[in-house]
């Protein structure tokens, strides 16, 4: 290496031994240390090392294994010094030991070997040079063997075989001197057809996926094995993800399981990553089900045991009598959930929890291998089309589950969720009705109906309309509500950001492997010791479930595997982030422009400065020009910390040292998302230190659920066709169902009764009720422990108002036993003695 070219090194470029050195020497010096070295640099305008510079130098000393010397250094790099810069500073010093460790070694390896993945008969090529005093011996190692006739810069094994994946490394020798590349790795993929019909021959160093994963169905107990594979230089990393959550010590391009647990079915697929010094790639792999079965076996007596399939070799009866008496593995054909979170009202009280709330029950919902669309502030329209967005993932034996928070109310047993666009007062045709989409999944014909609704359930006096809402009597609907009937729900009063008192217990059970009802009792009785709320809010239960049906249950999808490949590329759709990229300015300067999803709507972009001209003392990069359909708050972008753009709840899953910008309610965008980065310089060799800007244009398309367009006009298969249709009871023919079909109150309401003990009139009543689920809202301030008060409507039932369903009328459609269904019907409309 020249000297010139030596000099021109950047101080942060240098070798980590040689700083290491020179800064042990610096340290040790009491007269021509690195104190000295600091008065030297700071007399120079170009790199202005201040006296507050040099006490937080000063302050290493008080660090484990700290270095005042280093951090001088670091601060000398980052204002644009260079090791010829470094060099005069030492010889004014005059500290020949420190000069010596930048003297340029005898020998010196200036292009290292890169790792690289490759297919199985291409072209493998290893490059080392070195410069230093002739002649130059090189020597290549494949682990501690020497690779045969390797002795020039290159490495070239054409073609490249299975066996020659491993590690290699270069000696080169001159003289007495010595020197060891880098180690690098070389992964040789079998694959046996080229991919997407096209060849490898010229990769040009990019990385691309040839090996996808494959879905697996097995029984518990046995190894599951995933292999993906990608081709590229430098050699692509790998970490797999489960259900959208990294897996521990999975970062090889083969996931091995042993002995793998139910509970460790799901959705699994890999991140691929490539870094290098010019640029950084990011790519996924598809992602595939994988089903884990438990293993059926049948005791035929007590020294013998056998398998289900063994069971046909003992005869057909035999075999009848032992297969009925398994007892049968429930499977959902998909899961899909719709969160929302409704905090930002326009004309009511503004809420805090339903952001934290939404966030915590998406993280845990995709452990259970749901699909899941997280919303925060929709308006009425954009409620309705979410709505129907997720009734399109809706098919047969889907578990569906809908969590709700913001303002609600309750009306003759039927539920409301307010928009944040509602006026004051609001009526049913502002709202959505909770049992019309419960309709609309019915005819979907779902394998179970999950309901969470954290609101509250006051009566809307403002409200006289009776939704005439045909439900059919299945054994599939769950209803969870934050609260009792006529009563509220609270958040917990905190300076910072809480869970509503619903999520707080019910984040602790959502993941236990017990039939959903169960697990809801668990959190009523954990609310019910809960002191803060006792006696003011109330989990309530209403359910059909007949079945052992859970949340964890896996997912089989049987015939309809096609069915859910369309409704999973759907779903894809509303959450394909931006892949990163490098951005080059004329300046010389490179900035990174990154993405992550804090919720479906919710888009946050950081900046990073990837690289900078040496002359270039400052450097910043912004972003701005955003269109209107956002409003972005100018003041709440490109701040330093995510917090300080209100990105609180991802902001430990973001890379440091960056600027943040945070853009909510994303469903608002009408065209594709065109913002300018602005890169702000100053430069030494400036007087003034006058900024000098640069811009690019940046065109992201429709990120995340921006591509559903949810700002449309609402569309023709609305949910609201089934709201706002007022009927009486006397009008509409109405059948209550049998006692096998009744929905229970959770046996902790205070709406619960025995039903034995009901008048026919109640108890028709009552069945309807349940089977329309009810659901209202508030969080109301009611002690110093709790906050105010969530969804409740701006005005409380008057004194003596009854909010029972005076005139509920809700026509149940039922399918058996019709006589004596309108039996029981007629009986309820008489009079009671």
């Amino acid at each position: 290496m020249s000297d010139s070219l030596e000099r021109n090194t950047k101080i942060s470029q240098l070798k980590a031994s040689l700083v290491k050195k020179l800064c042990e020497v610096l340290d040790k010096s009491s007269s021509k240390g690195w104190r000295k070295l600091g008065e030297i640099v700071g007399s120079d305008r170009r790199f202005k090392v201040s006296s507050d510079d040099m006490e937080m130098c000063s302050l290493k000393v008080l660090e484990l294994e700290g270095s005042p010397s280093l951090m001088l250094l670091r601060l000398m790099g980052e204002r644009g010094c260079t090791a010829g810069h470094l060099m005069d500073y030492l010889q004014t010093l005059g500290n020949q030991d420190a000069l010596q460790c930048l003297k340029p070694p005898a020998l010196q390896i200036v292009i290292q070997p890169q790792s690289v993945a490759l297919i199985c008969g291409h072209n493998l090529r290893l490059s080392c040079h070195a410069v230093g005093k002739s002649p130059l011996q090189y020597q290549w190692f494949k682990s501690k063997e020497e690779v045969p006739n390797s002795s020039s810069p290159d490495l070239v094994i054409s073609p490249v075989h299975l066996k020659d994946a491993g590690f290699y490394i270069c000696r080169v020798n001159t003289g007495d001197d010595f020197e060891f590349s880098q180690w690098v790795q070389v992964d040789v993929l079998n694959v046996a057809v080229s991919y997407g019909g096209q060849s490898y021959q010229s990769l040009d160093g990019r990385m691309k996926v040839v090996i996808q994963p494959q879905s697996q169905r097995l029984h518990v107990g046995e190894n599951l094995q995933l292999e993906c594979g990608a081709v590229g230089r430098p050699i692509p990393r790998y970490q797999w993800h489960r259900n959208g959550v990294p897996i521990a010590n999975a970062s090889n391009r083969k996931l091995t399981i042993p002995h793998a647990m139910q509970d460790q079915h799901g959705r699994y697929r890999c991140e691929i990553s490539s870094r290098s010094s010019n640029n950084s790639e990011r790519m996924w792999t598809n992602e595939v089900d994988v089903i884990i079965a438990p293993r059926i076996s049948v005791q035929l007596s007590g020294a013998m045991e056998c398998s289900e399939d063994d069971i046909y070799a003992i005869g057909r009866d035999s075999s009848d009598f032992f297969l009925n008496s398994i007892p049968e593995q429930l499977y959902a054909t998909d899961k899909v959930a719709l969160l929302i979170g409704n905090l930002s009202y326009q004309n009511h009280p503004q809420l805090k929890a339903p952001m934290v709330d939404v966030y915590d029950l998406t993280n845990l919902l995709r452990q259970l291998n749901f699909k899941v669309v997280s919303l925060l502030d929709l308006t009425e329209s954009e409620m309705r089309n979410a709505v129907d967005e997720f009734l399109l993932l809706l098919h047969k034996g889907v578990y569906g589950l809908l969590y709700y928070a913001g303002h609600g109310y309750e009306n003759y047993g039927n539920s409301f969720m307010v928009p944040v666009d509602a006026p004051n007062p609001y009526r049913s045709a502002n709202c959505l009705c909770v049992q019309s989409i419960l309709k609309l999944m019915q005819e979907k014909e779902t394998g179970l109906n999950v309901f969470l609704l954290d609101m509250c359930r006051k009566r809307n006096i403002h409200d006289d309309s009776t939704p005439n809402i045909v439900l059919r009597v299945t054994a599939n609907i769950v209803f969870g509500y934050a609260t009792c009937q006529d009563a509220e729900a609270f958040e917990l009063s905190s300076s910072g950001f809480t869970n509503g008192v619903f999520v707080k217990f019910l984040k602790k059970r959502l993941l236990d492997d017990e039939k959903i009802t169960v697990v809801l009792d668990r959190v009523a009785e954990d609310m019910g010791q809960f002191d803060a709320t006792k006696g003011k809010q109330a989990l309530e239960i209403r359910s059909s479930l007949s079945e052992r049906r859970a949340l964890t249950d896996p997912i089989l999808p049987g015939d309809s595997a096609d069915l859910l490949h369309a409704h999973s590329r759907q779903w894809a759709k509303a959450h394909e982030l931006p892949e990163s990229m490098c951005l080059n300015f004329d300046c010389g300067a490179q900035i990174k422009l990154g993405f992550a999803a804090e919720f479906s709507n919710v888009l946050v972009i950081y900046t990073h400065i990837v690289k900078k001209p040496e002359d270039m003392s400052s450097c910043q990069a912004h972003v701005t020009d955003f269109t209107q359909d956002l409003d972005v708050d100018p003041k709440e972008m490109n701040r330093e910390t995510p917090e300080e753009t209100g990105i609180y709840l991802l902001s430990s899953c973001l890379p440091q040292h960056c600027l943040y910008t945070r853009l909510s309610s994303l469903q608002k965008l009408r065209e594709e998302l065109v913002f300018t980065v602005c890169l702000q310089g100053t430069f030494a060799s400036m007087d003034d230190d006058h900024p000098v800007h640069w811009t690019k244009s940046v065109n992201i398309g429709k990120p995340l659920i921006a591509r559903l367009d949810l700002h449309r006009a609402m569309r023709r298969n609305s949910c609201l066709q089934t709201c706002m249709m007022p009927h009486s009871p006397s009008h509409s023919p109405c059948h209550s169902p049998g006692p096998e079909h009744r929905l229970h109150p959770h046996h902790g309401s205070l709406q619960a009764q025995d039903s034995n003990r009901l008048s026919p009139q109640q108890r028709y009543l009552d069945i309807c009720e349940h089977l329309q689920g009810t659901v209202g809202g508030c969080r109301d301030s009611y002690c110093d422990h709790l906050s105010q008060r969530r969804y409740d409507p701006p005005y409380d039932s008057p004194e003596g108002l009854s909010s029972s369903p005076g005139r509920l009328s809700i026509p149940i459609e039922a399918t058996d036993d019709i006589d004596e269904l309108q039996t029981v019907f007629i009986n309820s409309l008489q009079p009671q003695l």
